[in-house]
């Protein structure tokens, strides 16, 4: 089973090769987010790593990204429930590749502060307005919002696809094994929504 997995894992597209791919058809902008894939509890020490706070759950972090019709077009490495959005793409490098291949991408609020672009570089990724509690939003503010949200709605669209594959749900907390699932699933999940 490991081996067809790896076999279907092994056409899934690198991060740099999908942005020049969505380049070259003309597309400027991507879709940007994070999610965490259930999994189930270990024992011990390897069990405190795979904990998510913000989730209440044990899993692994995936990053994706996906055009602007929600078909996914790259899939991060499985990250410990615990690694933040921003710590993941910081380690995939994926502000640089993006501006590398002219791409920028819009986000949710947990991606604010990713883009340490200068102050007279093109923003790689935009994200909406976070309120505090000193500082609410302006009505401008709001309407920006919730116009990125509508934007963003497609990349919860190709979560969903590749999310209900019921392989996940029986998913260890192996990262190596898990990063080859979940690629070979996105490369089923464009050929089985491609159709």
């Amino acid at each position: 089973m490991r081996e067809v997995v790896g076999l279907l894992a092994a056409p899934a597209p690198r991060l740099d090769r999908a942005c020049k791919k969505i380049a070259r058809m003309g597309g400027g902008i991507v879709l940007l987010d994070g999610s965490v894939i259930r999994t189930r509890r270990r024992t011990g020490k390897e069990n405190r790593k795979n904990y998510s706070g913000k989730n209440k759950c044990h899993g692994l972090l995936v990053i994706a990204l996906t055009d602007d019709r929600g078909r996914l077009l790259w899939i991060s490495a499985a990250r410990p429930g615990r690694t933040s959005e921003i710590t993941a793409c910081r380690h995939d490098k994926l502000t640089r590749k993006l501006r590398e291949a002219g791409l920028g991408a819009i986000a949710d609020l947990g991606f604010v502060g990713l883009d340490d672009g200068g102050p007279d570089a093109d923003p790689a990724v935009i994200t909406g307005y976070k309120a505090a509690r000193n500082r609410p939003l302006t009505r401008g503010q709001k309407l920006s919002n919730t116009a990125l949200a509508a934007v963003r709605a497609p990349v919860e669209h190709g979560f969903a696809h590749l999310k209900n594959w019921r392989v996940l749900g029986k998913v260890r907390t192996d990262p190596a094994w898990a990063t080859a699932l979940v690629r070979a699933l996105l490369v089923l999940t464009n050929r089985e929504v491609a159709r």
